[in-house]
């Protein structure tokens, strides 16, 4: 384990993440996916990738339901996996890392998926992998937290035996603080900066999936990640901005 027990890191599943998805998991034993809650598209289902001039957006289509849960969403047909697989063939075949991770990669491509829930789950355990992140994967529909929102984050405290929790800069505005101070929960407020790293002859190009990284730096991926990782404890203010 990463040594941080007792810190709760709970995000909605996001198809090939980006760095800074992985960055708060580094230094903690678990990682709740909040796959109970309701399916709204956005990073849940599509994220960008390298092109040879400009950034790629990958998309999984899913058939939408009104009101479904992130774990009953459902892939629509097989059509995007060979585009998806040629893309990222096309963009990092003379990657540094290419040959280590062709295999997985082309074997999660070559498989049919139904929920979009298990497809996010096996990309995020080979970026855990490849980053050497040793976290427990949890999903909240196992778990089955009560309340919404902060009362939600509060009950999978509850259930995981965690008394810190660990956010992104963008939570502090919806998290009802007075809430979880009244249940004894104390706060982590994690940020990533990305920092340029090498790509081959290619320029360093921002907003791209942690794959990218993973693919062009290989063992020195974690680093660089770390480089652009920080985590302050919550004092009432927003952290410093670097």
């Amino acid at each position: 384990m990463n040594g941080r027990a007792g810190v709760l890191v709970a995000h909605q599943p996001a198809y090939l993440p980006w760095p800074g998805y992985l960055s708060r998991l580094t230094d903690v034993d678990r990682f709740v996916i909040l796959d109970h809650v309701q399916y709204s598209g956005e990073w849940q289902h599509r994220n960008y990738v390298a092109g040879s001039d400009r950034r790629l957006l990958m998309t999984v289509p899913v058939y939408r339901r009104s009101g479904q849960p992130i774990s009953q969403a459902v892939v629509a047909g097989d059509d995007w996996r060979p585009r998806h697989w040629r893309t990222l063939e096309e963009a990092y075949s003379k990657a540094e890392s290419w040959p280590q991770w062709a295999p997985r990669l082309a074997a999660i491509y070559g498989q049919r998926w139904e929920r979009l829930a298990d497809l996010n789950h096996a990309l995020l355990r080979l970026l855990l992998d490849g980053f050497a992140i040793h976290v427990d994967l949890l999903r909240s529909s196992d778990l089955r937290p009560t309340g919404h929102k902060t009362r939600m984050l509060i009950d999978l405290c509850r259930i995981t035996g965690n008394t810190t929790l660990r956010v992104g800069t963008g939570a502090i505005s919806y998290l009802d603080l007075p809430a979880l101070a009244e249940a004894g929960i104390g706060l982590e407020v994690a940020s990533y900066n990305a920092r340029p790293y090498r790509r081959g002859l290619q320029p360093f190009v921002p907003g791209l999936s942690a794959l990218d990284l993973l693919l062009h730096r290989g063992t020195e991926a974690r680093r660089t990640l770390a480089e652009g990782s920080r985590t302050e404890t919550w004092a009432g203010k927003e952290p410093a901005r670097w």
